[in-house]
């Protein structure tokens, strides 16, 4: 009788490692196929081109062929859902960033939960915003254009690329935490936006901070405030809105990498590691830098913690203000 206990013992524990040497080799072996990074906006933007300087190396980093695909639409709703809805096996990662906690909020048919839906991996980078006024104006601080915009409500103007940009939506949160009130006049695009902003049919606007920072040089428009939590490298005269008195208006842009949800642990740190490394890389930096970007790697808690405070605060603005882009 004992002898045939141990025997099946034996039986069942050799079974168990086979299924375990199994798995183990399953997850090892990842990536066995081409891995697909979703860009949910057009070529060109800036997640767009950190995905494009990641994809090659992570290639060569895994041995597999990593291709960039483009699918615009929606506020980058739609190629996020994509995203969403596929298998969580590593070979689909979406190219995120804070504006997908945003345009989920605005548009009333989501089909996917920013936080729930997906798996974070790794943050990407930043990008920064300066608060910017046109000189006919006089304003050269941010508390003139709070004394401006309380004395006469609506009589200034700021312009965005469009209905619920980060451009957008940084003044909007500027407003709510200055008891302001602005007149907002949304463009299709940047190009538009930025022309009207120098030729002062605009007042005020947020630029990024490196694109901004050249027209403050040669005086074309006056910093008022970065919107990061310390001073910019790229312009370290131009104070913060915390110092100037005005609280809670953190709105760096931020890009990062997420995978859906399920996706097995295995994978996500496989892929954590990989585009650490490659985040960390001087070439890639300087290319990322030159884009307006700080490259910027993180573990997956840490963008889990990031996220988790970013969209019920871009959610109160949106409420607040009754923002919808349908």
């Amino acid at each position: 009788m004992i002898t045939i206990r141990r025997r099946q013992l034996m039986a069942v524990t050799a079974a168990f490692m086979t299924c375990v040497g199994a798995g183990a080799l399953a997850q090892s072996a990842y990536p066995t196929q081409t891995i697909k990074i979703i860009v949910p906006f057009t070529p060109g933007t800036g997640m767009d081109t950190i995905a494009r300087v990641v994809a090659p190396r992570l290639s060569e980093r895994l041995g597999q062929a990593v291709v960039v695909q483009n699918q615009p639409g929606a506020s980058g709703n739609i190629g996020a859902e994509a995203v969403a809805k596929s298998a969580p096996d590593g070979y689909t990662v979406l190219m995120g960033a804070n504006t997908m906690l945003m345009a989920s909020q605005m548009y009333k048919s989501v089909s996917f939960d920013p936080l729930k839906d997906f798996a974070p991996v790794s943050m990407a980078a930043y990008g920064s915003l300066m608060l910017v006024a046109h000189p006919k104006t006089g304003i050269k601080s941010v508390p003139e254009l709070v004394k401006q915009a309380q004395a006469r409500p609506g009589s200034i103007s700021f312009g965005s690329p469009g209905v619920g940009t980060p451009h957008h939506m940084a003044m909007e949160l500027f407003k709510l935490e200055s008891s302001t009130f602005m007149l907002h006049v949304p463009y299709r695009g940047s190009a538009g936006y930025t022309q009207d902003l120098l030729g002062g049919e605009l007042n005020v606007g947020f630029l990024p901070v490196h694109i901004a920072q050249g027209f403050v040089k040669n005086g074309r428009l006056n910093a008022l405030a970065v919107g990061s939590p310390k001073r910019h490298p790229v312009a370290p005269d131009v104070p913060t809105f915390d110092e100037v008195g005005v609280k809670r208006v953190d709105v760096d842009l931020w890009y990062a990498f997420f995978v859906p949800t399920k996706t097995p642990s295995a994978v996500v740190s496989r892929l954590n590691t990989e585009m650490a490394a490659i985040l960390r890389q001087n070439d890639v930096k300087d290319i990322l830098g030159k884009a307006g970007m700080d490259a910027a790697p993180s573990s997956p808690t840490e963008l889990a913690a990031i996220s988790a405070k970013d969209y019920p605060r871009w959610g109160t603005v949106i409420r607040s203000k009754q923002i919808s882009a349908d």
